[in-house]
């Protein structure tokens, strides 16, 4: 499906991190905005909410646990009983070892899933590209044209240091490579 988009770019972290601020300030929906590394500060320049992938991880993480313990408890005092030099059934020093290795284990492929997942990110899908710099050199900032007045927001990343504003058709999803 095609978009148009306004687009502006900039030549500078600094000056994409303020206009970022400004459009938030002036309720302007950013689609988002693409850097050719990870820019410190921008999410909440662009007022973007805390990921919910930190609670993913500890539900993973709590189950992975549970999972671990429980099953060698299991194992050891109910499926396969044995006294081994005198130690109990259930002796728990025993396994936090492998209690901590599968919480880890739980809540790293979790995390990940649910990363992948949330981003719609799978082998073969094709990268969005709004412009041919954006992962080399320029700083771009992508709103739906549709929801902002392109006057307005041409004059705003303007006054704030873009060195383009433009409107351009961007095909959202290209689809495998």
């Amino acid at each position: 499906m095609k978009k148009d988009f306004l687009l502006a770019i900039y030549d500078c972290e600094e000056k994409l991190l303020h206009s970022a601020e400004k459009a938030r300030d002036k309720n302007i929906e950013m689609y988002d905005v693409y850097t050719p590394f990870p820019v410190h500060g921008l999410d909440d320049a662009m007022g973007i909410k805390r990921s919910f992938l930190p609670y993913v991880t500890f539900v993973a993480g709590t189950i992975g646990l549970i999972f671990a313990f429980g099953f060698q408890v299991w194992t050891s005092a109910f499926d396969w009983p044995m006294i081994i030099g005198g130690k109990p059934f259930i002796s728990w020093p025993a396994f936090i070892p492998i209690s901590f290795e599968v919480t880890v284990l739980f809540a790293a492929h979790a995390t990940v899933g649910a990363f992948c997942v949330h981003n719609k990110l799978f082998p073969g899908k094709k990268p969005m590209l709004v412009h041919p710099e954006q992962t080399c050199s320029k700083f771009i900032i992508a709103i739906e044209k549709d929801k902002v007045s392109v006057e307005d927001a041409t004059i705003l990343f303007k006054e704030h240091g873009a060195i383009e504003v433009k409107v351009q058709n961007v095909d959202t999803n290209p689809g495998f490579c």
